[in-house]
């Protein structure tokens, strides 16, 4: 595969990223930055005077790459530059800064040296170890970044509006392409993940002719950062296709690829989350973990599936059918929307959370917080249909010809439902949070445990509500697909401070907008979450807190 490098050796050298916080312990946080060269030595420098030094280690990513619809350098429209997928040259250093003291902040600051000897320096910024309990925290809740085009108008505005936050819970979608680098680096649109969260973005909104430049918050630099993978971590068959975008939708089931192709190549024959994984570093380098911060016990876990089509005319591989050209070749089949993580009650993902929810560690925490990414309870479109095995149902001629191959997703066995709700309930979780609709919207079970979606940070894509219907419904009638609201009846909880208002003077009790961005912030000290929306269309406009509540 050919292979690029983006920045001329010619240039004054410099970082790809600025440093990142991750994994902090009650006494270390490892660091983390990237850049387009090797380097001969990456180091982190920190403390009084920045008098104290560590060695980084250093890692190539092995995936990542540009393609036709890259919005990077020189390409500026489809094909431009790129006739298909090209490797792009990345390293990845992490340094452990140990010997930290429990709520107390030091300064660092990240030098990369060049072959050629040349060096580059980082700002200063701050670090910390994992916070005692008891200390006060504000946390920001956020996801569904995708180089959106609100997110680094909201991230300037959380920093604008609570400072600095002391965390950050990202519940999945960092961005749109995994494998394409220059959405998690140096999209020229201004709006790449980690410019906007370092306070580095230069994404213009424009409103009645009038443009407005946002540059996101430098927030990550002093905030460790704790995600969970959404259906936009993950990458199809490896390298199959002509475009990063093609890789991306053409996921199949591990089962449907040990049938295709053996457990040889299951991988790169199925999906994988190999950039997520080599960018961050998380607790025990799993896909679903627990952590604990401060107060709060945090459990993440791996709930997402593979997002398809609600037609399958076409060359569409559909949520509720095949392509009817591709009825006799299995290997193109999409297999609906299949599950990438068992959950279900039995597999090895639920039975390590009931481990998790009986661990000491949990069961003390003054707060117990779930992240996932797929939503229990939304109005938003995402969560019809259930979160299930598709059940595929082939339909033959006489002569045991495929005429049809469609799924369906019975409602009763939606495992989030059926399965984990129960344990988190029983478990006393106090708030579950989560993404994947674009919108915000929260509910309240009858037993008190909260459930917030805040991912309005881009683009909407609608709430069904009232007359509102969900765009998503198979070609079929069927009790088994709620056309609006809550499926499982839940009714959302209208703001509490600050509603907005429609023309009919009833609150609304979500946010579905382009135009209005949405952050919720967790203060420990208080035990609220509290929601904010701003207005971009009227750029000079304050910051609204429109919703608060308390976790028991």
């Amino acid at each position: 595969m050919p292979t690029i490098h983006l920045k001329s050796m010619a240039s004054p050298p410099q970082l790809l990223t600025d440093p990142f916080l991750q994994l902090p312990t009650p006494n270390s946080v490892r660091v983390v930055w990237f850049t387009e060269f090797a380097g001969n030595k990456h180091l982190v420098f920190y403390g009084e005077n920045l008098a104290t030094k560590v060695l980084a280690t250093t890692t190539k990513l092995s995936r990542t790459r540009e393609d036709q619809q890259s919005r990077v350098a020189n390409q500026t429209q489809d094909g431009q530059i790129y006739q298909h997928p090209v490797l792009r040259h990345i390293w990845r250093h992490e340094a452990e800064v140990t010997g930290l003291i429990p709520n107390t902040k030091i300064a660092y600051q990240v030098t990369s040296i060049r072959e050629d000897n040349q060096s580059v320096s980082s700002d200063v910024f701050s670090l910390a170890p994992t916070p005692l309990p008891n200390t006060p925290l504000k946390i920001l809740l956020t996801s569904d970044h995708q180089i959106k085009p609100m997110v680094a108008a909201n991230l300037q505005k959380v920093v604008e509006t609570i400072g600095q936050p002391d965390a950050v819970w990202f519940a999945g979608d960092l961005v749109n392409i995994p494998d394409r680098a220059s959405e998690w680096f140096d999209d020229h649109r201004g709006g790449a993940f980690f410019p906007c969260l370092q306070g580095r973005a230069n994404y213009q909104l424009e409103h009645n002719s009038i443009k407005t430049s946002y540059t996101g918050g430098e927030i990550i630099q002093h905030a460790p950062m704790f995600t969970c993978i959404g259906n936009h971590e993950i990458m199809g068959r490896y390298a199959k296709t002509g475009s990063l975008s093609e890789e991306f939708n053409d996921t199949i089931p591990h089962t449907a690829a040990l049938q295709l192709y053996g457990e040889k190549s299951l991988k790169e024959n199925s999906f994988n989350t190999d950039t997520y994984e080599e960018i961050f570093t998380l607790p025990d380098r799993k896909t679903y973990y627990a952590t604990s911060f401060g107060d709060v016990r945090l459990v993440v876990l791996y709930a997402t599936n593979m997002w398809r089509y609600i037609t399958n005319e076409g060359k569409y591989k559909g949520k509720y059918g095949e392509p009817e050209l591709e009825l006799n070749n299995p290997e193109n089949w999409g297999y609906g929307q299949h599950i990438y993580e068992p959950i279900a009650k039995g597999s090895e993902q639920y039975n390590w959370l009931v481990q998790e929810l009986n661990n000491p560690e949990f069961k003390q925490a003054k707060y117990k917080v779930v992240m996932l990414h797929h939503p229990p309870h939304t109005l938003g479109d995402n969560i019809v249909p259930t979160y299930t095995d598709p059940v595929q149902i082939i339909e033959r001629d006489e002569a045991g010809n495929i005429q049809a191959v469609r799924y369906e997703y019975p409602k009763q066995a939606d495992y989030i439902i059926r399965d984990v709700l129960p344990l988190l309930e029983a478990a006393e979780v106090q708030l579950v949070f989560f993404g994947h609709s674009h919108l915000w919207n929260r509910f309240c079970s009858p037993s008190g445990m909260h459930f917030l979606e805040t991912s309005n940070v881009g683009n909407s894509y609608g709430a069904a509500y009232g007359e509102i219907t969900r765009k998503n419904l198979p070609p079929w009638e069927s009790q088994d697909y709620a056309p609006s609201g809550d499926p499982w009846g839940l009714e959302p909880v209208t703001p509490t401070i600050a509603p907005i208002l429609p023309e009919n003077g009833q609150p609304m009790p979500y946010i579905s907008s382009n135009e209005i961005t949405v952050f919720s912030i967790f203060d420990t000290a208080m035990g609220t979450v509290s929601s904010y929306r701003f207005d971009t269309r009227e750029p000079d406009s304050e910051v609204i807190k429109f919703d608060e509540f308390k976790l028991k």
